[in-house]
């Protein structure tokens, strides 16, 4: 026969009553902060490193294991801390311990990646470490190339396309710049096939972004397949390069933002037809800058791009965006664009029609299926009778950028800019890399009204002017600061583009210089100065770049 004892369990003085149940519930509550406290102390002694005394210290030692210190976190608690650090205090933070260098490369912490790399042998290593460790799991990756040399001021491939009247002792420098190029553009499909295939498997990849500088690619305008052709003989590369891109976007799974420009024809126009139905129709940016293509090929077709239905943002070759392509664009079963950029080369225009391109209607009917589209154009030495016919009045164009180095801005287009685009210009930018510094074209010839400060009058939303290569009158440059006043953030004219008057410069009393720069910085409300060195002016030495980068912030504000 069993018996069960119940033993009752002793209870502290005062608990059976309720004023007694109220005392206990505030004591177990005392109890349970002064546990807590011990348990903090006890840690913050660890990470200190103090040394502890007596069996009972000794007994919770021996529960924290041998380490008592920063190294004895747990993973989880040092990743935590670390993403409250920057990434250059993270790489600080890592190199103090192993496990900390361990905790470094954890996934949470690096979902956005954004490279910028000089096209050096030097850079190898660290670029194949980083993808090694990041590849596999990065979520955004934004990577830019740019040659050492370019970015130090040397000539190159694409130099301009001058000719080249150098003789003698030159001919032995041109040689020795030749075989240079040659390295560069070896190392630069090194570089590019380390990221493509760190990433060949990452199913997780949302935004993939890639720019490749034009001036290591280009010659004249157009790809050199001389330097081609002694780097890669039978162009294994490239096609390696083709088709891991290939896979790449075959293996993707969440893609919304794929951006490529420049890539020395990583890009093809079977590129895009790796993609599965789903990603294509999930696609929110699509940017595709490449004017290397020959012939009439395009990298996207009007029939390619019936799938991207999600599409809000599109960056193309102007002569790639046919009217059959806008009139996709305004089909019922496609969201509203909201930001379109157009790449105007005069290499395109010169081996590609601009019949196909949209007229006004089509423009109108963008217009009316998305109220909030914005147009974001870059004409790369363009003739004026061409880009008449490109200004179509309906563009809603926010944004232009003429950049060129033989062909000239006529003062009639800027003029026709600020009549058709009043309502809806912000950014006007012009830039001329002429030779001779002491003929800048006057825009104002045979004019009553200069045609900037018309621009300035006209277009009230205007907030960034910059100009070089073009003579700006030093009173139309205090016209246009008054007129735009604060609203105008970014005025960029360069010294050498400012020219003064007769009676300006006559008049001993008064510095010309210095009641220009007190002029100008009184109208716009803050503190302005010319550009003194052309150098430091990143949208005149990388004009490339900075319209890949200003494309890249115009998309994204939506």
């Amino acid at each position: 026969m069993l018996l069960f004892l119940s033993v009752p369990q002793p209870r502290p003085p005062g608990a059976r009553t309720r004023a007694g149940a109220a005392r206990v519930a505030r004591w177990r509550r005392q109890r349970l902060r002064l546990q807590q406290l011990r348990r903090l102390r006890g840690l913050l002694r660890g990470l200190r490193g103090r040394p502890r005394t007596g069996s009972l210290r000794r007994g919770r030692m021996a529960l924290c294991g041998q380490a008592a210190g920063a190294a004895s976190l747990p993973s989880e608690l040092i990743v935590h801390i670390f993403s409250f650090l920057s990434a250059s205090d993270r790489l600080r933070a890592s190199a103090s311990c192993s496990h900390w260098r361990e905790c470094l490369f954890y996934p949470a912490l690096w979902p956005q990646l954004r490279i910028c790399l000089r096209v050096s042998p030097s850079e190898q290593p660290r670029l194949e470490f980083l993808m090694r460790k990041c590849g596999w799991f990065v979520r955004e990756l934004r990577v830019e190339f740019a040659a050492e040399n370019y970015l130090s001021g040397g000539g190159g491939p694409g130099d301009g396309g001058r000719v080249d009247t150098r003789t003698g002792g030159e001919e032995v420098e041109a040689l020795q710049l030749s075989t240079r190029w040659l390295e560069v553009l070896r190392t630069y499909l090194e570089l590019v096939l380390c990221v493509l295939v760190s990433i060949r498997n990452n199913r997780n990849l949302q935004k993939f972004s890639l720019f490749g500088d034009i001036s290591v690619l280009q010659q004249q305008g157009s790809l050199s397949n001389t330097y081609l052709s002694k780097v890669d003989p039978d162009g294994k590369k490239i096609k390696q390069i083709q088709q891991l891109f290939e896979e790449i976007l075959s293996n993707s799974r969440q893609l919304k933002w794929l951006s490529c420009g420049f890539m020395l024809e990583i890009v093809t126009p079977t590129s895009l037809s790796s993609l599965s139905n789903s990603i294509a129709n999930t696609m929110e940016h699509l940017s595709l800058l490449d004017n290397n293509i020959p012939g009439n090929s395009t990298l996207i077709t009007a029939v390619e791009l019936e799938q991207f239905v999600n599409l809000r943002s599109l960056a193309l070759d102007f002569c790639d965006f046919t009217a059959e392509m806008a009139r996709v664009l305004t089909d019922n079963n496609h969201v509203p664009l909201q930001r379109l950029s157009l790449l105007v080369h005069n290499v395109s225009v010169m081996h590609k029609s601009l019949d196909n391109m949209p007229n006004d209607e089509h423009w109108k009917a963008l217009s009316r299926k998305s109220t909030s589209l914005r147009v974001y154009i870059m004409a790369f030495d363009i003739k004026s009778e061409d880009m008449l016919k490109i200004l179509k009045p309906s563009i809603p164009l926010e944004r232009i950028h003429f950049d060129s180095y033989i062909t000239c801005v006529s003062g009639a287009i800027v003029d026709l800019i600020s009549r058709q685009y009043d309502k809806f210009l912000t950014h006007f930018i012009l830039m001329n890399d002429v030779i001779d510094t002491s003929g800048f074209p006057d825009l104002s010839d045979n004019r009553n009204e200069d045609p900037l400060v018309l621009l300035a009058w006209r277009c009230t939303k205007l907030s960034l002017l910059a100009v070089h290569g073009y003579t700006v009158w030093a009173h139309n440059l205090i016209a246009i600061a008054r007129l735009r006043g604060s609203d105008l953030k970014v005025l960029e004219v360069t010294e050498e583009s400012i020219d003064f008057d007769q009676g300006e410069l006559a008049d001993q009393d008064v510095d010309p210089v210095h009641n220009l720069i007190e002029q100008v910085s009184l109208g716009l409300g803050q503190p302005w100065h010319a550009i003194m060195d052309i150098e430091s002016l990143s949208v005149f030495t990388e004009p490339n770049r900075h319209f890949y980068r200003e494309m890249q912030s115009f998309s994204e504000d939506i």
